[in-house]
């Protein structure tokens, strides 16, 4: 349990990195959080997805907060996992590994 929380922090982690090493001022890099900050809002986070408009539905279904709050939520109550935690694994992986790669092109570019 304790690896998989540490694994879903890793990737948000990862994209805060990319802001910090690109911006030129603390308020640059602090504005880039804005949109991470609404992601939970359009997720299952607070409601489910199937009482949001379709467009919402869609976007919010399909998108990693989303993935990662039904398996925490399922990890969390002991209810079955199914495919939750496979696809919230698989986009914190991804994230963190685009994201690495970009915060280590950044890095280059200012060292």
């Amino acid at each position: 349990m304790a690896g998989k929380l540490l694994l879903f922090t890793s990737a948000p982690t990862w994209l805060a990195v990319i802001p910090g090493l690109k911006a030129k001022t603390i308020d640059g890099a602090s504005a880039f959080a804005y949109p991470l900050i609404f992601l939970p809002f359009i997720s299952s986070a607070f409601v489910p997805t199937n009482t949001m408009p379709t467009l919402v539905r869609i976007f919010a279904e399909n998108q990693p907060v989303t993935a990662i709050v039904d398996a925490i939520r399922s990890l969390l109550s002991s209810a079955s996992l199914g495919s939750d935690i496979w696809i919230a694994l698989a986009w914190c992986v991804g994230v963190t590994i685009v994201a690495y790669f970009f915060a280590v092109r950044a890095y280059r570019r200012i060292a």
